[in-house]
């Protein structure tokens, strides 16, 4: 059996310093409005277990035990500890795209 030709692609891309501030700024941008929706779908999470949900779910929440609320709480304790961390990765991202305007001044 023999390996597939891969043909070499190599496409040129040219997009200026000022071009790409905007572009940094809009993934930053999309990712904070990602991690808002994950804080939401924690916290509709909680709601849920407790019972306290509302719209039109139609799904009927566990027995409230305090078995249920610790792991729960464990969980989404887990998630915003990893929201967390991305939310620090993208502060420095943000510093350094502030410090790439500086440079252009």
């Amino acid at each position: 059996m023999s390996f597939p030709n891969i043909p070499n692609i190599t496409p040129t891309i040219s997009v200026t310093v000022e071009q790409t501030i905007p572009l940094l700024l809009s993934s930053i941008a999309l990712e904070e409005l990602a991690l808002a929706h994950i804080i939401n779908a924690e916290a509709e999470k909680i709601q849920f277990v407790l019972g306290t949900l509302e719209g039109g779910r139609t799904l009927s929440p566990p027995e409230v035990t305090i078995s249920n609320l610790l792991a729960i709480d464990s969980s989404v304790q887990r998630t915003l500890r990893d929201v967390i961390k991305k939310e620090m990765l993208l502060e420095f991202k943000f510093e350094n795209v502030l410090d790439l305007l500086t440079t252009l001044e």
